[in-house]
């Protein structure tokens, strides 16, 4: 059950949220014994000019990969499918959103959503997407994820990050991956990122490593 509300108050560092409610829902919602309640509180901030000419990049980059669907149409067939994605609890309750004046949020979610979209498709855009993103993590996770160089979208290998780097007594075979920092990066990169550093090769493309989980250890067939 989604309800609105608004919050009234603070108490004893709690807040206090009023929502109106029919006597069956309040019914309902007693009935069970630790109902879970979730509050967000709107950005309130509007989407930048940037954002938006990122987002129609991206989203020229899917209509001409697809070749006969014309941009505005596919700015609506891709809003839709971001809208039923996960991420959609992030959206106003009706589920609808502009580009001209939707939230900074909203707008940082479906740019994440849409070069993960490029990622997995394989979509060729005219510059590297991590000058695109605004989640870098995310969006170091999703090229992990999906083999892609986090610099080129070219095919990748993964790079060990900075004290977690294998070799000089940590056996590739033999160590538990999980839990250690990483940059997945095409053979050019990686060479770059050893060449001259992991803190510089990060310091230069703007990118931040991430923690390899489970996912990214079975994409990589690595050892737990």
């Amino acid at each position: 059950m989604l309800l609105d509300g608004r919050v009234i108050g603070v108490r004893d560092g709690d807040f206090v949220i009023s929502v109106p409610m029919t006597p069956a829902q309040k019914e309902q919602i007693m009935a069970t014994h630790k109902p879970d309640v979730v509050v967000e509180f709107e950005d309130g901030r509007s989407i930048t000019a940037k954002q938006r000419k990122k987002i129609y990049v991206l989203i020229k980059c899917v209509a001409d990969w697809q070749g006969y669907t014309p941009s505005e149409v596919m700015k609506e067939l891709l809003k839709y499918d971001f809208i039923v994605s996960p991420v959609r609890e992030a959206i106003s309750a009706d589920g609808e959103f502009s580009l001209s004046n939707c939230d900074r949020t909203t707008a940082r979610l479906f740019i994440t959503w849409l070069i993960e979209f490029c990622l997995v498709h394989d979509i060729p855009c005219g510059e590297p997407m991590w000058k695109l993103c605004e989640d870098i993590p995310k969006y170091v996770w999703a090229c992990a994820v999906n083999k892609k160089c986090s610099v080129c979208a070219k095919k990748a290998e993964l790079h060990h990050y900075g004290d977690d780097k294998v070799g000089m007594g940590n056996n590739r075979k033999s160590i538990n991956h999980i839990g250690r920092k990483c940059l997945p990066l095409c053979r050019k990169h990686h060479t770059e990122a050893h060449t001259m550093g992991d803190v510089a090769f990060a310091h230069k493309y703007l990118l931040e490593p991430v923690i390899i989980d489970e996912q990214i250890a079975k994409k990589y067939k690595l050892l737990r």
